[in-house]
Formats: structure tokens, sequence, C-alpha cells
């Protein structure tokens, strides 16, 4: 392990920040269970919605962010709170907070494929996506499990075997070698790269079905708001694994930063990739005036 990670972990620093994350992780996850909830009630509802892939993938979103959430809660809780968990322990909260991580871009990235599928191939998509879905989902979370697994074996090999079953007052995690981060960036990097393309496309083909077009114009600016949305997502965690864990007041600002960016990206999450959903709008507004009614 890192000896400078070790003396970074051991300061009063990495716990304020600690503390700060896991306030901010309670509060996201409050809200990403909330819309989780009312999302997965609402498409279980109509078997219409259960078939349609694009909502299947909004709530795998949303579960994953959730999770994500909640997991936050619980690692940056064991260490402000110094709970002096088992070292593996850690390791295993924190491989899992990645994993669920990189599926919420992983799942915005088959989002992005999916509706480039639909708009300029309508009438061989539907088809093709449906027959493959789930395999799909399951051959991107072992792909996810297998890398991660592999990284916490190459960079967790230094420490003695035995040493992974002691206490470990700040949770100190691995993970900051060059191997994994630079496989971190690529993880990173493909995935954008792949939504990049296909809002492209589908900016280029709504343009040229005409540009005057209400529907197109509508559809160009919800990739724009996407494209925002995901760049709030994935810029600061491309920062973060590029510049690595290190010592440093500055170090430890810039990462609270980074983090406050993510998190305001968690927030924005529901209004941009839940609710602007026309579907769910429409049976959200009955849902809300039932309730005006009961209250009044």
């Amino acid at each position: 392990m890192n000896s400078s990670s070790e003396h970074c972990n051991i300061s009063d620093w990495l716990r304020l920040e600690a503390t700060v994350k896991a306030s901010v992780y309670v509060v996201a996850f409050s809200v990403a269970t909330s819309i989780t909830v009312f999302i997965i009630a609402t498409v279980s509802q109509s078997l219409q919605l259960r078939e349609e892939v694009r909502l299947i993938l909004l709530c795998h979103h949303w579960l994953c962010v959730s999770s994500y959430c909640g997991l936050g809660v619980v690692f940056q809780g064991m260490r402000a709170f110094l709970a002096n968990s088992p070292l593996l322990l850690c390791w295993l909260v924190f491989g899992a907070q990645l994993s669920v991580g990189e599926g919420i871009l992983l799942t915005l990235t088959l989002m992005a494929l999916n509706t480039y599928l639909g708009i300029c191939y309508p009438l061989r998509s539907p088809s093709l996506v449906d027959s493959a879905k789930y395999r799909i989902l399951a051959a991107t979370w072992t792909t996810v499990i297998l890398k991660n697994v592999g990284l916490f074996l190459i960079e967790g090999t230094s420490p003695p075997p035995a040493s992974v079953f002691q206490s470990a007052p700040l949770c100190p995690v691995i993970l900051n070698g060059t191997p994994a981060r630079v496989i971190g960036m690529f993880s990173l990097a493909f995935p954008l790269s792949v939504i990049l393309v296909s809002y492209c496309l589908i900016y280029r083909e709504g343009k040229r079905a005409g540009h005057f077009n209400r529907s197109n114009v509508k559809a160009r600016r919800t990739v724009l708001v996407h494209l925002l949305q995901i760049s709030l997502h994935v810029i600061p965690t491309l920062i973060f694994v590029g510049l690595g864990k290190r010592c440093g007041v500055f170090f430890f600002a810039l990462n609270l930063v980074l983090f406050g960016i993510f998190a305001f990206a968690q927030c924005f999450n529901p209004l941009v990739y839940g609710l602007h959903n026309r579907d769910l709008r429409s049976r959200l507004y009955p849902w809300l005036c039932c309730q005006k009614k009961l209250l009044a």
C-alpha cells in the first residue's frame, strides 16, 4: 500500500473530508431512494411500461444511483466515526461502491445507445434490443466486477495476508497506483466517448430530418442537457482519478470541490433522467392531484 496514502489517512483532514462526504451522501441517498421508489412503482404498475427498454434502463440507473449513495454513507461513515472496521471490510464496501458507480456511467451509455438505435434505426432496433437487453446488462456487470476484483488482487498484494483482518480506524483504500489510475481513466473515457458519439449522431439525424421541426428541436435540446449533466458526473471523476490520492490542504480542498460538483449533478438527476420522462410525468400529475385532494 502506498506509504503517502497511509500518512494521509491518519490526518484530521481525511476525517473532516469523510464527515462532509457522509453528510452529503445522506441527503443524496434520501432524494435518490425516494425517486427510485416512485419510478419503480410507476413502471411496475403498467405492463406496457415494464416492456420499455428505456424505462428498464432508467430503473436500473436509479437503483445504481441509490445504491451508490447508500454505500457512500456506509463507507464515509466508517471513516468519519472511526469505526475500526477490518481492512477487508473497508475494501469490500469501497469496491462495491466503485462497481455501482461504474454501473451508473455504463447505464447512461446503454441509454444513449438505445436512444441512438431507436432514432436512427427505428425498424430494426426494437427486436434486437428487446431480445438482448438482459444479456447486455449481465455482461456489463460481469465485466465491471471482474475488472475491479482483478485490480484489488493486483494492488492488494503488498500488505501481509493477516493484516487485512486487522482494524483500520480510517478505512484506507487501495487502487491508488498507476495501473489502477490508468485503467480507471480508460473505464471513464471509453463509455464517455460512446455517449458523445451517440449523441452527435442523434443530433445530426435530428438536424437532417428537419431543422425547423418542433420535435427535433426539443430532442436536440434534451441531448445538450444530457451532455451537460454527464459532464458534471464525469469531469470531476476524471480529474480525481488522474490526480490520485495525495496529501496536502490543496488536494483535500480540491477533492471536496470536485465531490461537491458531483453531488450537485446527483441531486439534479431526478429532473434530467426521471421526471423529464413524458410517461412518468403523465402519471405523476394525477398522483399529485390525488394527494392534494386527500390533504384538503
